[in-house]
C-alpha cells in the first residue's frame, strides 16, 4: 500500500486536478453573487443559502473524488461491480418513476428525494454509468477476439441496456441529458478500436433506435412537447418576439451578455439576477458571469473546460490500454457535450434544454458525480504514466 501512494503522488496529474478544483471555487463565488436574490425572495432564506449548500456538496464530492481517484480503474471492467452499478441505475430510475418530481410547466420529472441527503438527479449518473459499462463491455471483447470478428449481435446488451437507460431519461423529459447520452455512448465505442465500417453500423442503430424511441415518446407522451417546449421552440430564432413568455429566459439572459460588455459590471453588480432570469444560479450562471465580469470570465471557463477536455482526450489517445482509452475519451466528451449545450442555450445558439455548466453551475448531484468521474480520470491518467514510463526505460 505505500509503495502504491509513493507511486501515485509521483504520477499524480496535478494540472488537472487544480484545474477542476479551480474551476469549482470559482463557480462556488459565482454561485453566492448569481443566487442572493433567489434565496431570499423565492426561497424565503438567508441570502448565502445556496452558497452555504454548496460548500456542503463540495465536501462530500472531494471525499468521492478522493474515493473514484484511488480506486484501479481496471477493476470496472470486472462484472460484479457492474452489475452492482446497473443495480444502483435500476433502483434509482424505479424509484424515480415512482416517486419522482420536476419542473411542471414543461413536465419535467427528474428528481428523487433522499432522506437525509435531499435531492438526487439519476440522470447524472446515467452519464458516468454509460461510459463505464461501455468501456468494460467492448474492453472484455477485445480481450477475447479482435473487433474485426465483432458481430452485431454481440453487442446487443450494451445496445439494449443504453436504450432502456435513453428511454428512462426521455420520458421524463430530459431531454438534454438525452443527447449528451448519445455523444457518449458514440464517442467511447469510437475510441475502442472497432473498424471504421462496423464503427457505422453501430451508430446506425443507435440513430435508428434514437428515432424510434423520440417517435414513441411523440406518440405516447404529450407531455414531451408541452406548451413551453413549443414556445421555447419558437422563441429560438427570435427571443425578443416571446420575451413576455417563452423567450424570456434567453432574452434576459442576452441583455445579461449585453450589459457586461468587455469589462463587465463587476463582481455583483448584475441586474438580470434580480429576478428576471428564473434559475441565474444554475442554467443561466454563465450569463451572469458574463454580466458581472465580461470577458475576462468567459475566458476563465472556457479555458478551465477546455482543458479538461483537451486532457481527457489526450490521455486517451496515449495510453495503449483500450480499457482506458474508453473511459477518457467518454469523460471528455461528456464535459465538452454538456458545455457546449449549456452555453449554446444561453447564447441563442441552440434551443435551451435546462443543462447545467460543468463545474460552475449550482447542484449537489451534479458536482458529485462529475467529481467521482474526474477521480476516475486522474486514475487512467496515472496509470497510463506509469505505463508510459515503463517503455520508456
Amino acid at each position: 500500500m505505500k509503495q502504491y501512494l509513493k507511486r501515485y503522488a509521483q504520477n499524480f496529474d496535478y494540472p488537472l486536478f487544480f484545474t477542476v478544483l479551480l474551476l469549482s471555487l470559482f463557480g462556488l463565488i459565482m454561485i453566492y453573487s448569481s443566487s442572493m436574490m433567489v434565496a431570499i425572495a423565492r426561497e424565503g432564506k438567508a441570502p448565502d443559502y445556496f452558497y452555504r449548500k454548496q460548500i456542503t456538496n463540495l465536501i462530500v464530492a472531494f471525499f468521492g473524488f478522493i474515493v473514484a481517484a484511488f480506486f484501479p480503474y481496471k477493476h470496472y471492467a470486472n462484472k460484479n461491480i457492474m452489475m452492482m452499478l446497473t443495480i444502483v441505475l435500476a433502483v434509482l430510475f424505479t424509484w424515480l418513476k415512482i416517486a419522482g418530481h420536476g419542473a411542471e410547466d414543461v413536465g419535467s420529472q427528474s428528481w428523487i428525494h433522499v432522506p437525509g441527503l435531499g435531492n438526487f438527479q439519476p440522470s447524472e449518473y446515467a452519464k458516468l454509468f454509460i461510459i463505464l459499462y461501455f468501456a468494460a463491455a467492448f474492453y472484455r471483447k477485445s480481450q477475447k477476439y479482435t473487433f474485426e470478428k465483432l458481430q452485431p449481435t454481440e453487442i446487443f446488451y450494451p445496445i439494449f441496456l443504453w436504450i432502456l437507460v435513453v428511454a428512462g431519461v426521455a420520458f421524463e423529459t430530459d431531454l438534454g441529458a438525452v443527447i449528451i447520452l448519445c455523444g457518449i455512448a458514440v464517442s467511447v465505442v469510437a475510441s475502442s478500436g472497432i473498424p471504421f465500417k462496423t464503427f457505422w453500423k453501430f451508430f446506425g442503430v443507435l440513430a435508428a433506435f434514437g428515432s424510434a424511441i423520440l417517435g414513441i415518446l411523440l406518440l405516447f407522451k404529450g407531455e414531451l412537447l408541452t406548451e413551453n417546449r413549443k414556445g421555447r421552440i419558437l422563441s429560438y430564432l427570435n427571443p425578443f418576439e416571446y420575451e413576455n413568455g417563452s423567450g424570456h429566459q434567453v432574452a434576459n439572459s442576452y441583455y445579461a451578455i449585453g450589459g457586461g460588455g468587455l469589462e463587465g459590471r463587476g463582481l455583483g453588480q448584475s441586474i438580470q439576477k434580480l429576478g428576471y432570469l428564473p434559475e441565474p444560479q444554475t442554467d443561466f450562471i454563465m450569463a451572469i458571469i458574463m454580466e458581472e465580469l465580461g470577458v475576462w470570465g468567459v475566458i476563465i471557463v472556457l479555458t478551465g473546460l477546455g482543458f479538461i477536455v483537451y486532457k481527457g482526450f489526450s490521455i486517451a489517445l496515449r495510453t495503449k490500454d483500450p480499457l482506458a482509452r474508453m473511459i477518457a475519451a467518454g469523460i471528455a466528451s461528456w464535459i465538452g457535450w454538456q458545455s457546449f449545450i449549456n452555453l449554446g442555450g444561453v447564447t441563442g445558439l441552440i434551443p435551451l434544454t435546462g443543462v447545467t455548466l460543468p463545474f460552475i453551475s449550482y447542484g449537489g448531484t451534479s458536482i458529485i458525480i462529475l467529481s467521482l468521474a474526474m477521480g476516475i480520470l486522474i486514475n487512467v491518467s496515472m496509470f497510463e504514466k506509469v505505463e508510459r514510463k515503463k517503455t520508456e526505460s
